[in-house]
């Protein structure tokens, strides 16, 4: 792929869309860890430094890919809540079932949870003060309507409920580093058998951690 100069708006933008869908489709193939500037250049066709006119760094294009990923995701969350909670259950019920909902749902998500995983510790570590302040307004903004969505099918959670939204991403984020384990971790699990118990499933660990917040926060009869 090859470009001409962006000179209008609409050119810009396409360009800029353009970078970031080239490197969804590269975290499609590798770990967030993975992916490189020089790379992501080369298959955009753009020289390293056209890249940095419009991203001011590897991390910047991640964050607004992070940002991209989770608006696309709360999405279709709506509609995996209306199917999977029962709206005249008990607040447990509701509850147990947000957990399985989320659980699962965040754990088909791989790259997202990746990308939650380096949020913190190498995502806005290279970035500008700007940068940062267009990322986080952006994630208290999901971040918002995330919380409404929990508590319009629980709204047993109360003033909890936006901190239970941050344990949930912060959660996975952090669960994803360990999965799937690497070959040699694996190897040693087969080897013997005992230290499997440290083997972390993503859905299920994820159904019990957030099934675990939930009883600190909704009523129980």
């Amino acid at each position: 792929m090859t470009f001409q100069r962006a000179r209008s708006e609409e050119q810009r933008e396409a360009r800029r869309r353009a970078i970031l869908d080239t490197a969804a489709a590269m975290l499609d193939e590798m770990p967030v860890a993975e992916l490189s500037l020089n790379e992501l250049s080369r298959r955009v066709g753009l020289a390293k430094s056209n890249v940095l006119r419009y991203f001011e760094s590897r991390e910047a294009v991640l964050l607004e890919l992070l940002d991209d990923f989770l608006g696309r995701w709360l999405v279709e969350l709506e509609g995996e809540l209306a199917e999977g909670i029962e709206a005249g259950a008990t607040a447990e019920v509701r509850a147990a079932q947000l957990a399985d909902v989320l659980s699962r749902s965040l754990a088909d998500r791989t790259v997202l949870c990746d990308l939650f995983g380096a949020q913190g510790g190498v995502l806005e570590r290279n970035v500008s003060v700007e940068v940062v302040k267009r990322h986080k307004r952006a994630s208290l903004a999901r971040l918002d309507a995330m919380t409404a969505l929990l508590r319009r099918h629980v709204p047993e959670l109360g003033d909890g409920a936006q901190l239970f939204c941050l344990m949930c991403l912060a959660s996975s984020g952090a669960l994803s580093a360990y999965v799937p384990p690497p070959p040699s971790v694996l190897a040693a699990y087969a080897e013997e058998p005992a230290l499997a118990a440290l083997n972390l499933e993503m859905p299920e660990t994820l159904r019990v951690a957030f099934t675990a917040m939930l009883l600190g926060v909704v009523p129980r009869t």
